[in-house]
């Protein structure tokens, strides 16, 4: 069945490398379609791959392979909620280890340059608290790349 709603990403021509990276990645993430073009096309042939149909994290998405003209930025990023120190290290280190990049604040990118944020449980709580807590934490979390859960809890407690 297709999906009411379904994230489209704009892929040079790694679309099925990146969901099968996403299905091995995460949980709840699979690969359920790849697609390819039923004649020539401004940027491939037919018989390429076009699309790929794929689930990250229970969200519905459709890889395209559009050629190089648009690529990802910061605008819009998959935002991953961890509960601990390993989960977050897993995915951190997944994407890093597979040709992303890090930056700051539990922010990094993929290979393809997706942007993921990668972030603690603990770290959203501290900031929903509000007042001197979620400064606190804020304040500890500009200071990283990967989340330390540790010291995001020293700063919650003061």
């Amino acid at each position: 069945m297709i999906p009411k709603n379904t994230i489209c990403l704009w892929f040079d021509k790694d679309a099925e490398a990146a969901a099968r990276f996403y299905a091995a990645t995460f949980p709840d993430s699979r690969v359920t379609g790849v697609h390819r073009a039923p004649s020539d096309y401004p940027m491939g042939k037919a018989g390429d791959i076009l699309t790929v149909e794929f689930t990250v994290l229970g969200i519905p998405c459709l890889g395209l392979n559009g050629g190089p003209m648009f690529k990802h930025s910061e605008a819009f990023s998959f935002q991953v909620a961890t509960d601990d120190q390993a989960e977050t290290d897993r995915y951190w280190n997944a994407i890093i280890g597979n040709g992303g990049e890090a930056s700051q604040c539990g922010w990094c990118k993929d290979r393809w340059g997706l942007s993921w944020q990668i972030t603690p449980r603990t770290l959203a709580e501290a900031m929903a608290a509000g007042g001197a807590e979620a400064k606190r934490a804020f304040d500890a979390m500009m200071t990283m790349q990967k989340i330390d859960v540790a010291k995001i809890d020293a700063a919650r407690r003061g």
